[in-house]
């Protein structure tokens, strides 16, 4: 009997690890390299204290939680690296049973990419993989509960209209120099 547990035990370990690559492992495995930026913001970064909201505004606010901002400065140092995280990047997004593309636009070296996860009216994340060759490149995770894209318009647009504090997006805009 302790033999069977032992081997049932065993299987459900190996089973459970999950060796594929994904986003969140991506940017656990670089938050801390020099080569990236590392940003991570939280729903109060909508400052909505001015604003009068519709009940839409409210949903979208109320399935938003966070946001994570990973982004790669290209400098001379780092160009090898550079073609080889891109890459990286592609190559999970490219997981059609985790990530779904919603929208593509730009070409070759330079453009953009939406992809969610989920199903259309229940979105648990949202990823904006954004690429410039010259500058580098940055992906960011909209993570929230039953979102829709409808609650991403309303969100970038709150964001827009919010007074936010600029400081906390500082280091992105280094990179877009």
């Amino acid at each position: 009997m302790r033999n069977l547990i032992i081997i049932l035990f065993s299987i459900v370990t190996l089973v459970s690890c999950n060796t594929k690559p994904s986003l969140q492992k991506y940017f656990v495995d670089n938050t801390e390299s020099k080569d990236f930026v590392a940003i991570d913001l939280g729903s109060d970064i909508i400052n909505t204290e001015k604003m009068s909201l519709t009940a839409s505004d409210k949903e979208a606010l109320k399935s938003f939680e966070k946001m994570n901002v990973l982004a790669f400065k290209k400098e001379e140092s780092n160009k090898s690296n550079y073609d080889v995280e891109v890459q990286k990047v592609k190559t999970i997004l490219k997981d059609t049973t985790s990530y779904n593309e919603l929208m593509k636009f730009g070409s070759g070296n330079d453009g953009a990419s939406i992809y969610f996860v989920g199903d259309d009216d229940h979105i648990n994340e949202f990823v904006l993989f954004a690429n410039k060759k010259e500058n580098g490149f940055a992906v960011v995770r909209i993570l929230g509960k039953d979102m829709n894209p409808m609650h991403i318009m309303k969100i970038i647009g709150l964001i827009q209209k919010s007074n936010i504090n600029l400081d906390q997006l500082k280091p992105l805009q280094d990179i877009m120099k």
